[in-house]
């Protein structure tokens, strides 16, 4: 996985639930865990743009609820910070779901926009995406 040249501010916990903008057919997980996040003992990890997650459908199709899926975070309120200066925040929280551990998305279509560290990340993510800031 490639690094990122922003620095994130982790601005969602385990335990928050996150809707989803794309056509999965899931509307909201529950974040399990946060993968390749290191932190000190008996603290709970938190995740950040283009981060990797591992969650709970909790609203969806009735197939889809209760299955553990992993997830990309792609929009976070908390602002973060840019290589150049400028501090980036969206309008509210939001995942992707992947359908593969090479990082492809399982919907077609995005709803709203991807941050631009996203689409340095993860590629296939950034083909699908229509609006990237």
């Amino acid at each position: 996985m490639k690094g990122v040249t922003a620095r994130i501010t982790g601005a969602l916990q385990v335990g928050s639930r996150v809707p989803t903008c794309d056509n999965s057919g899931a509307r909201e997980i529950k974040i399990i865990a946060v993968k390749t996040k290191k932190t000190r003992k008996g603290r709970r990890s938190e995740a950040g743009i283009a981060d990797l997650v591992i969650g709970s459908v909790t609203k969806g199709k009735t197939e889809m609820k209760g299955q553990i899926v992993e997830a990309v975070v792609v929009r976070q309120r908390k602002e973060y910070r840019r290589p150049n200066g400028m501090r980036v925040k969206f309008e509210d929280n939001a995942v992707v779901i992947l359908k593969d551990e090479f990082g492809n998305p399982k919907g077609t279509i995005f709803k709203g926009p991807i941050a631009k560290e996203v689409a340095e990340r993860w590629p296939g993510i950034a083909k699908v995406a229509t609006m990237i800031l």
